[in-house]
This record gives C-alpha cells, sequence and structure tokens, in this order.
C-alpha cells in the first residue's frame, strides 16, 4: 500500500527526481488525444455525486477557456467504485476507495503517444475529512487530475514553496493567500495563463485520425485500487507525494498512472485536533 512500502524506496532512489522550478514545457510525456483538426472534442463522463457536481462543472469550464480543449459533459459511462473507461472518451468518477493513501488518480490508456480512454478518480476517504474537505482542495485536485486525461502535467511539484496561481502546481494551501508560504500567495484552484498556453503547443498539429471519437476500447486491466495493479513506479517526486506509474499492455499500448497521494503529516494532525 503506497509508496511507504520498503520495496519501492530502492526503485525510488533509482528515479530522476521531479523539478523544484516551475517547467517551461509541462506537457506529461508528449500524450494528447489525437485530432485532425488541431482541436479535441472530448466527452467528460459524469459519474459523480452531488458533493462534486459543481466542482466537475467547474473544471469543465476552467478548461474550456482553452481554445483547442472542449470538454462536453455527458451521461457516466462508469460505475463509481471501479470506474472503467470507455474508448474515446474521459469518464470522471468519486467514491470512498479507501484508506489507500491517495486523494486522486488520473489514468490514460495510450497507443503510441495518442491517448484512447481516460478515468479521473476522486477518493472521498479522505475528501470526507477535515483536512481535504474543503472547496478549494476539491477545485484543485479535480482541475489538476481531468488536466492530466487530455495531457498536461504539473509546472511545480514542490508542495511549501509560493503558489503559482495555478492548479498545475503542487500545494499545501490551496486557496493562497495568509497563512501559506507567502501572504500574497495567489490561489492554485483553476488553470493560468501558461496552462493555456502549454495546451496551445501540445495540439498545435493535426493527426491522421481522432482517438476521441473512436469506438475500440483497451483492456481496463483490472480494477485499479493500488500499485499492484497499476505496474511499475517510473517517476517519483522528491517526497513522494507525486508518482507515475506505467502498465505495458503490449503491442504499443500502455497504461499510465499519475497518483496524487495525501499528506500523511497533515492527516494526522488534522486527526488529533
Amino acid at each position: 500500500m503506497r509508496h511507504t512500502i520498503g520495496s519501492l524506496c530502492a526503485v525510488v532512489g533509482a528515479l530522476s527526481i521531479f523539478t523544484a522550478m516551475p517547467s517551461a514545457n509541462h506537457s506529461w510525456g508528449g500524450y494528447h488525444w489525437a485530432t485532425t483538426t488541431g482541436k479535441v472534442t472530448l466527452q467528460t463522463g459524469d459519474n459523480v455525486d452531488s458533493r462534486w457536481d459543481s466542482y466537475l462543472d467547474g473544471a469543465i469550464a476552467d478548461w474550456n477557456v482553452s481554445s483547442v480543449i472542449e470538454l462536453v459533459k455527458v451521461a457516466g459511462g462508469a460505475r463509481p467504485k471501479n470506474c472503467r473507461p470507455t474508448a474515446g472518451r474521459m469518464e470522471t468518477c468519486n467514491a470512498s476507495y479507501g484508506n489507500n493513501g491517495w486523494l486522486g488518480i488520473a489514468q490514460i490508456w495510450v497507443s503510441g503517444k495518442h491517448i484512447t480512454q481516460a478515468v479521473t478518480k476522486l477518493n472521498d476517504t479522505y475528501f470526507n475529512t477535515a483536512t481535504y474537505n474543503t472547496p478549494p482542495w476539491r477545485r484543485l485536485v479535480a482541475c489538476q487530475e481531468i488536466a492530466h486525461d487530455f495531457g498536461l502535467d504539473h509546472q511545480d511539484e514542490t508542495f511549501d514553496n509560493a503558489n503559482l496561481g495555478s492548479c498545475m502546481d503542487y500545494t499545501n494551501d490551496p486557496d493562497g493567500g495568509a497563512g501559506g508560504a507567502d501572504n500574497n500567495d495567489p490561489s492554485n484552484e483553476h488553470p493560468n495563463s501558461h496552462d493555456y498556453s502549454e495546451l496551445l503547443t501540445i495540439y498545435n498539429h493535426k493527426d491522421s485520425t481522432d482517438t476521441a471519437t473512436q469506438t475500440l476500447a483497451q483492456a481496463a486491466a483490472g480494477d485499479d485500487d493500488g500499485p499492484a495493479t497499476w505496474g511499475r513506479l517510473v517517476r517519483s517526486s522528491r517526497n513522494n507525494r507525486v508518482q507515475i506509474y506505467e502498465l505495458d499492455l503490449g503491442h504499443g499500448q500502455k497504461k499510465i498512472t499519475h497518483v496524487f497521494w495525501a499528506d500523511p503529516e497533515r492527516d494526522r494532525q488534522g486527526a488529533e485536533r
């Protein structure tokens, strides 16, 4: 369970460390939805309940400011508990996935560099606690995990420095302001201009096909409740709060899992209050 398992420590030590500075290029490994027009119209399955409806709607509205991404909310095609993918679209789910250490997961299935299906999972086991059951934390995680599903990565992965004003910037203080690393910290609850610029860079070409309209599903490769189903650990941040796993499905196809781990120290302090 989670990154503190001893068997993972040696692997983590051999990995390259994520940069602590804002990234000038925060594409997630070059992964993107193939498009013949340079714009992706992506059906976004609504498998969330009333606690998350406004945050899903807000994230969709935020990312639709981009001229190359159009998220269209549609009826969910998955059961929230297992949140299986649907070919050619993204599914967003919430459920009590258990005390397994993670706040949110973004998973993409790729053929080469082209995303063919994706899911976002939001773990109510943690979002029902005093630490994370706040609008800023919900906005940050929903905004960020959904963005991973169309190929955007983080601008910054250091939690305790000043906010950049982007949901693609990790932080311990999502709404910024007093009490953060800087009393003038901006909110990290929404995208910023650098995120939109990066999307223009990612989708500045046309492909020969549109993977957001395909109907041939890739294997879901089992329920995704922890590292045992995610494949090998391929990247980790300095404090292990951000990790990426990769599962080879054969024939040039992979499932890639981006994990946002909870902070055990903050959880402990919250439980003691």
